[in-house]
């Protein structure tokens, strides 16, 4: 049988395991290895298997994954979230649909310290939405606003996507990091602007809050802010400047928010072994994804798919910008189906080649694409992860209500997303500084 049948019966078979919700991890590694089997053998599929589990539960680059994950549950359950927004709220949260800034510049701020959406979205909310909810905020923008904000932790460093990302295609995660600070704060602002401009057509949706003293901001940028400082300073800093390699550099930020909670006595035995088994859990369901991701990709390999893909994308009569919005659209459309990290991973052995081989893109900047593009598929629906956060943690506000605020965050997000295409340099100015 022609191989590249095989691969495209393959990529059918596993949606349709998708549809039957099997895990992702193990519905990449189950047809990855029948594929394989029909291709090669099955000796060399069970090798192969064998082989690729063993290497990345082994893998010392990946180590660099359960060191940021811990910093962010150690963020999380010490309380830094909160101490984050309450400066926020002080600075801003006197201006129509002020609450809801303070949240996406929380977010932004945590997710310096998290690399999750899921984690930042969980957090924030839970503290931003008793606030707006108490100064009558439209559930509708207070819940978007929370669901939106989320998907600053996966673009603002550290992150894991861009971990991920860059262990997949051999790419520097300190670049990948420094080059996702600015399309972060770019967002952040059009969020912001989102909200400025629909609180000003409608001021009843963000009533404005009470206005603090320049000395309470001062105490409350004293009591949340530096922390953050302190640790992305550490490890972040470190990475950048070339004193830790990306373990390292997560395994010195998260022994930083570690003694940060302790001298703050944030942090108590049950929640310290909550921090332990949440990151153990999480750091082997990411590893599961990967070497699914591994097993499948191999398959893709030798049904020749991304190879054909290059050829045809670069023999097509049109410009590389309108290839590229088109495999954008396509990771669009399967964002809305699947999870960011498992899209991540499933797409980039068969676009990587596509982009950055044949179309000569640069792959840091592909790379901060890919998440922008990840990031909207975290709050469309019917997946949309951040959404069903908020909704677990909102469970008085309907689904269609959290959904129907998205819209305006979602043009945002396409409209940072056309600013980094057309101009690329806001990418790669800063990863460019770096030797």
């Amino acid at each position: 049988m022609n191989p590249s049948l095989v691969g495209l019966i393959g990529i059918i078979v596993f949606f349709l395991l998708l549809v039957l919700r099997m895990p992702i991890a193990y519905a990449m590694s189950l047809v990855g290895f029948i594929g394989f089997s029909c291709l090669v053998s099955t000796e060399a599929a069970f090798r192969v298997v064998a082989k690729d589990i063993f290497s990345t539960f082994s893998s010392y680059p990946l180590g660099v994954i359960p060191m940021f994950v811990w910093m962010g549950f150690l963020a999380f359950y010490s309380g830094i979230g909160s101490r984050l927004y309450e400066f926020a709220y002080k600075l801003v949260g006197h201006l129509p649909g002020g609450l809801a800034m303070a949240t996406q510049a929380t977010c932004a701020f945590f997710g310096a310290v998290c690399g999750s959406n899921t984690a930042t979205a969980a957090t924030i909310g839970a503290i931003s939405l008793p606030e707006m909810k108490k100064y009558n905020y439209d559930p509708s923008l207070s819940s978007a606003s929370v669901a939106a904000g989320g998907a600053l932790g996966i673009l603002i460093p550290p992150s894991v996507i861009f971990i991920v990302y860059g262990i997949t295609t051999e790419q520097s995660i300190g670049r990948l990091f420094v080059a996702g600070i600015i399309p972060g704060i770019l967002l952040m602002l059009l969020y912001m602007l989102t909200i400025a401009i629909l609180t000003f057509r409608r001021p009843e949706l963000g009533p404005a809050g009470p206005k603090s003293s320049w000395k309470e901001r001062f105490l409350a940028l004293r009591g949340g802010l530096w922390e953050v400082a302190v640790v992305f300073l550490l490890s972040l800093g470190g990475l950048f400047a070339g004193w830790f390699t990306p373990t390292e550099a997560g395994a010195v930020g998260a022994a930083g928010v570690l003694v940060l909670s302790v001298l703050r006595k944030q942090l108590d035995w049950k929640s310290f072994k909550k921090t332990l088994s949440d990151t153990t859990r999480t750091s082997a369901m990411i590893m599961f994804l990967v070497a699914g991701a591994v097993i499948f990709g191999r398959f893709m390999a030798v049904s020749r798919i991304p190879f054909f893909l290059a050829d045809w994308a670069g023999n097509l009569l049109l410009p590389s910008p309108i290839v590229v919005g088109i495999i954008l659209v396509i990771y669009l459309l399967l964002g809305c189906f699947i999870d960011a990290l498992a899209l991540v991973l499933l797409t980039i052995p068969i676009f990587y080649p596509v982009v950055v081989i044949t179309l000569d893109y640069d792959p840091i900047w592909f790379g901060v694409i890919v998440v922008m593009v990840v990031a909207m598929g975290v709050i469309t629906p019917p997946v949309g992860m951040n959404v069903y956060i908020i909704k677990g943690i909102a469970g008085d506000i309907p689904l269609e209500t959290i959904f129907k605020g998205i819209w305006p965050f979602l043009w945002a997000l396409i409209a940072c997303l056309a600013i980094l295409i057309i101009f690329p340099q806001i990418v790669t100015y800063l990863p460019s500084l770096l030797i």
